[in-house]
Parts: C-alpha cells; structure tokens; sequence
C-alpha cells in the first residue's frame, strides 16, 4: 500500500478548481492507497476551508462531503520529528515532517518549495500530475 501525505495546496484546489488535483483525490481508497496526515495540516486545512473566500467556489455541504471523504481514507500520524528544511518557507516543514513521521512514500503538492526538493530521505516529492502517473502503473 503507498502512503501519501498531500499538502493542503493540492486538497483545496481538487475542491474549488478540479483537474489534476481532484483526479488525484479521487484515485486516494484507502486500499491501496492511503492518506496520512498529522494535525497540523489537518488544521490548517479546516482552517482554509472555513473562510468566506472559500464559499464563492463550494458551499458549506460540498466542504462537509469533502472532509467526510478524506476521513474516510485518511490516517493521522503523531509529528515525531523536528526537521528544518524550507528555509524560504519555514511553514512547509510540517509536510516534510509528516512525511517523514509516517514513513510516507510520497508527498504531493503544489508548492515549489516543495516540489523544488524532488526527494527529502527516502520520501519523494511530486505533483498532482506526478502522482496521477505514478498511481495509472498498477495501482
């Protein structure tokens, strides 16, 4: 089973834009492919998806179905590591550490701090795209 963390960058726009992001959401069953996260970014994702801004694209509901979704096929893991990697965005070394402390497989996002890194230890660094691919090869 392939572990993937994804950033909240790429759960947002599955929601409001589609394409890639929502393909790739969509392909998560909790099976073969499973979700992890931590709660910070669990957090930080809620947090997004409370504001206004968020309700010109989704209502209340369909934010509601969403999380219910992920719930379904996500597990959290407890940040057990302390790396500081992003040093042009120190915020983004949650993703890594929760990578890292879920012995993920992959982290997917959107964020070029991120997707600049190609690799961090043995964890590799996609896009929505990337991942779509990846998962298209017998998953």
């Amino acid at each position: 089973m392939l572990r993937i963390v994804v950033d909240t960058n790429v759960f947002i726009s599955s929601l409001i834009r589609g394409g890639k992001p929502r393909q790739l959401i969509f392909k998560i069953d909790g099976v073969n492919v499973k979700l992890v996260s931590s709660e910070p970014l669990l957090k930080e994702l809620v947090s997004i998806l409370a504001k206004d801004k968020i309700r010109r694209y989704v209502s209340r509901r369909d934010v509601e179905e969403f999380l219910k979704y992920l719930g379904k096929r996500m597990v959290l893991v407890e940040i057990k590591s302390g790396f500081k990697v992003v040093k042009d965005d120190p915020k983004d070394d949650v993703v890594l550490n929760t990578a890292y402390s879920a012995k993920a497989d992959y982290i997917v996002s959107g964020d070029k701090h991120l997707t600049s890194l190609r690799r961090f230890k043995s964890i590799k660094v996609v896009t929505a795209n990337e991942m779509l691919k990846i998962l298209g090869r017998g998953n």
